[in-house]
């Protein structure tokens, strides 16, 4: 008997863990979210001191007596074993590239509101926030998808007509960034109406179609790395 799957993350939030989420409903997995169960939280927390592979921080993956930290890693474990990836070497290393680039736009996506540290109050911050996120907004945001509406071109999916786990992350981040920048992800799809249609063409998968609409799915807010500040979006 197969044992389900394992997630670690947070309780309350889409976050880096929505990532393997969306992998693991699209390969039909049965897996637990810990945190979400009850003492998941300290279910969690002891986890990250277990074991001779310790994730840093959530989100990580129990499977096989393994325990898989980074979202990179887990997709690149989850896609060869559920078909979320190429077989071939060098496909396999491709959709982790995409998928490590994506990693690199979440994470100046999050920075907007915390250039300082994460340990500061957004209020904390707001005026360097405003910077940060300016820039971002007007220069980094065309630039990523200007990459990804390349990379995709005339095809169905970033690597052709198969979905791949990097697919499902970049409809994550394209929902993030609606989220978040709705005026400014609005400009940047104008000029990317191949990207328009592949966030629809992985919304309409059935299994993501049925996550979206389950209680599993959260809504995204303002604790999250997605978070929409009206004067942040340029």
């Amino acid at each position: 008997m197969v044992q389900p799957y394992e997630l670690f993350y947070w309780p309350h939030i889409q976050g880096r863990g929505e990532f393997v989420r969306l992998a693991l409903e699209e390969a039909g997995a049965e897996y637990a979210d810990v945190a979400r169960g009850p003492g998941g939280v300290d279910a969690l927390a002891a986890a990250l001191k277990e074991g001779p592979t310790p994730s840093f921080a959530p989100p990580f993956l129990r499977a096989d007596g393994m325990t898989i930290g980074q979202t990179a890693a887990i997709l690149m474990y989850l896609g060869e074993r559920h078909g979320l990836a190429p077989q071939d070497t060098a496909g396999r290393l491709w959709t982790h590239q995409l998928q490590l680039t994506l990693a690199d736009l979440v994470n100046e996506a999050h920075d907007t509101h915390h250039p300082i540290g994460i340990a500061l109050y957004y209020e904390d911050q707001r005026e360097q926030a405003r910077r940060r996120a300016g820039e971002f907004t007007a220069a980094r945001i065309p630039r990523f998808l200007d990459y990804f509406a390349r990379v995709l071109g005339g095809q169905d999916y970033l690597l052709g007509p198969q979905r791949t786990y990097a697919d499902l992350s970049l409809f994550q981040v394209l929902e993030g960034l609606a989220y978040a920048f709705p005026r400014a992800s609005a400009r940047a799809l104008a000029r990317h109406p191949n990207l328009s249609a592949l966030r629809r063409r992985v919304a309409e998968r059935p299994r993501i179609a049925a996550y979206l609409q389950s209680p599993r799915r959260l809504a995204f807010n303002e604790e999250d790395i997605f978070r929409h500040y009206p004067e942040l979006d340029g």
